[in-house]
This record gives structure tokens, sequence and C-alpha cells, in this order.
């Protein structure tokens, strides 16, 4: 009979040491000391890793994965598109934001694989100087892209637009009337070596602090 007790008694310190380990394990980013004695951790923009400093905008961009989950775009605090506010679609989700006030401006989706590209030349042509340009991919962004969409979007600071291919992953901010390239820009090639899903890659998430345009 002590022997079972005894046993008994180590298995439940045995289930009771992994279920701590997992909390915490799991857990220990999101949970603290702090928060137990029922202080809130403070929350930063687009629920990025860290505060941006004076005169930048955070920001958060998500790919899509494959295509069921959706891509989102995140600026200053404000969801631009995501799957909950019903606004993306598959291709290239953009959205517009005043480089200087921070203000939405536009946002768009673009199919890249049977729609109209002279839909997304017009877009892009049209994007004023001083805008900044925030690009999340889903499914496929590349299939109808042409010479003049990759030009265009080189303009506007990418280094990996012409390198964006068949069901690639792909997120980019940029602005017009950069003078350089980007440094906000992330691409993952679709390879049946390396990727996560079947047929397509792992998503990409990029967050960072862009600085205001300053007049």
């Amino acid at each position: 009979a002590g022997l079972i007790r005894y046993t008994a008694l180590f298995i439940m310190l045995l289930g009771a040491w992994f279920v701590v380990q997992m909390y915490f394990d799991r857990s220990w980013k999101a949970v603290s000391l702090r928060s137990w004695l029922g202080q809130q951790l403070p929350q930063h923009k687009c629920r990025n890793q860290k505060s941006c400093p004076q005169n930048y905008f955070a920001f958060k961009i998500i790919s899509g994965a494959a295509n069921v989950v959706g891509p989102s775009i995140c600026f200053d605090d404000m969801v631009l598109l995501s799957s909950v506010k019903n606004n993306i679609g598959r291709g290239l989700n953009i959205a517009l934001v005043n480089g200087t006030s921070g203000q939405p401006l536009k946002v768009d989706t673009f199919d890249m694989y049977s729609g109209d590209i002279t839909k997304l030349e017009t877009f892009l042509q049209e994007i004023k100087h001083g805008t900044i340009v925030l690009v999340a991919s889903y499914d496929d962004a590349a299939t109808k892209m042409n010479d003049k969409v990759r030009a265009q979007f080189a303009e506007l600071g990418s280094s990996h637009v012409n390198n964006v291919g068949f069901r690639d992953n792909w997120v980019f901010l940029g602005a017009k009337g950069l003078k350089n390239k980007s440094p906000f820009e992330e691409h993952i090639k679709n390879d049946q070596k390396t990727n996560k899903y079947d047929g397509w890659p792992e998503l990409l998430e990029m967050e960072g602090c862009a600085p205001k345009k300053m007049d």
C-alpha cells in the first residue's frame, strides 16, 4: 500500500511539473509577475515587440498563409487590411498612407493570378509623392506581374520585386519619392524542398518603425 501511495504521489508531481513547464514555455512572454499582481503590461502599437520613437510610425505586415489564411496590414495602430475587415483578396493587398500625418488614404487588392494587370499599373502610377505604400501577398503574387509593374515597385524602393515569382510570399513597405532602397522588405521563394505548406512557403511577418516624412 505504501509503495502504491508513493508511486501515485510521484506521478502527480511529474504531471504537475509537466503542466508548469508547458505553461511557462508557451505563456511566459505574455504573463509576468506584474500581470499576476493585476498590473497591465504596456501595449505597443500594432502589438509590436517595442514602441517606436517620436516621428516614426509603427507598422506590421503579415502575408497570407497558403490560400487559407489571409494577410493583414497594421499602421500606427490602425488595422487597414485583414480577414476580419473582409477587405483582402488573392494576389497583392496594398494600403496607402499619408507619409506625414499617417492617415490612411486607400486600400485595394489585385488578383495577380487571373486579374487585369492594368488595374494595378494605374493604381501604382497614381500614387502621390510622399505616400507610404504597404504590400502583403496572398496565395499568388506574381503570375500577372509584368516588367512595368516590377519597375513601379522598384521606384517605390523595392529590392526584391524582380525576384518575386509564382506563389512566393512577399511583404514590403516603401514610399513614392524614396531616394534609396527601402529597408523594410522580406521575400521567401515557393520551393517544394523548403515549403511549410503543400505548394506554398511559410507566411512572412514584418514589423518596424517607418520614419515620418518631414516637410
